[in-house]
């Protein structure tokens, strides 16, 4: 009897699998699935190769449109159309692929409706804990508007510095002088210091010693100064020898002072060192080193370095 009992249940429970298995491979031959996969994939494909085109092309004309105003006279701010640049072309890749989303979900039959729903519901409890979100939109509207600063600009920003990459609605971003780069929410943004907006100015300071005729010094470098807008065309107006800016011990700083384009005075100080030394030397002008009195038992003075 209890064999009989069991043979039953095998016999059932082969007949389900039997009959699970049925419905599998029913519903994997079933034509319509298969229409369905085909045309779906079909159509999916077809989003995707016209969202890249469109994203494409869009960028190349925005460029080209952009680039054409900047050659004009009428606006010819090419640091603050380049910013809008990067903001156009983000903002029509989000446009694209938000799209593009809602178009390949309408195309394996999801229903678009329910979730749009769905996501208004959540996105109004979410929304009050993104009022981080809100303020860098804000922010980041409010600098592209007042052009605080642009692509291209070299920048002081909180602990970053550097030279701004793209400046979006929500974040900045700065390539570092050793190559690092800082993602900044604009929301975060306190203290910015623009360095690429006025010319810079190149403090030269160079010490000489006591014993230097500084007016010698004066005239070999006012004549040396002279001789130099010709040559770099980053200076604005001839270098400036303000005379003797301090006296230290055996030392005398002199110092000069070059107005340069913006971010331009780095490279003109190295130049301005590496001759000045040079001037100083071929004319027997002592430069300031190091000295280090010593005093014997019978109180006389010795000097040496």
């Amino acid at each position: 009897m209890a064999k009989e009992v069991i043979g039953d249940q095998v016999e059932e429970q082969v007949e389900e699998i039997s009959k699970t298995s049925e419905k599998i491979w029913n519903y994997f031959t079933d034509e319509q699935l298969w229409n369905f996969i085909l045309s779906a994939t079909i159509k999916i494909t077809a989003i995707l190769i016209v969202s890249y085109l469109v994203i494409f092309i869009g960028k190349r004309l925005i460029t080209r449109i952009l680039t054409l105003k900047v050659k004009t006279p009428i606006n010819p701010n090419e640091r603050r159309q380049q910013t809008i640049i990067k903001l156009l072309h983000s903002t029509l890749s989000y446009l694209v692929y938000f799209s593009a989303m809602i178009a390949i979900l309408s195309a394996v039959k999801i229903n678009i409706g329910g979730l749009l729903a769905g996501a208004g519901i959540a996105g109004l409890a979410i929304g009050f804990g993104a009022q981080s979100l809100v303020k860098d939109v804000i922010t980041g509207f409010f600098i592209i508007l007042e052009d605080q600063f642009g692509v291209g600009d070299y920048i002081r920003l909180n602990d970053a510095e550097g030279t701004v990459t793209e400046i979006g609605l929500r974040t900045t971003k700065i390539l570092g002088s050793t190559g690092e780069q800082y993602i900044i929410p604009n929301g975060q943004i306190l203290d910015v210091v623009n360095f690429s907006v006025n010319n810079s100015k190149a403090i030269i300071d160079m010490q000489v010693g006591i014993d230097a005729d500084i007016e010698q010094v004066e005239k070999l470098l006012s004549t040396y100064l002279k001789t130099l807008p010709p040559k770099f065309d980053e200076l604005v107006g001839v270098p400036t020898f303000l005379g003797v800016q301090n006296v230290v011990g055996t030392e005398v700083t002199i110092r000069i002072v070059a107005e340069t384009k913006p971010l331009h005075h780095y490279g003109i100080a190295r130049v301005i060192r590496r001759d000045v030394k040079e001037i100083l030397d071929k004319n027997g002008i002592p430069m300031a080193y190091p000295k280090m009195m010593l005093y014997d038992r019978g109180n006389s003075m010795s000097e040496g370095e």
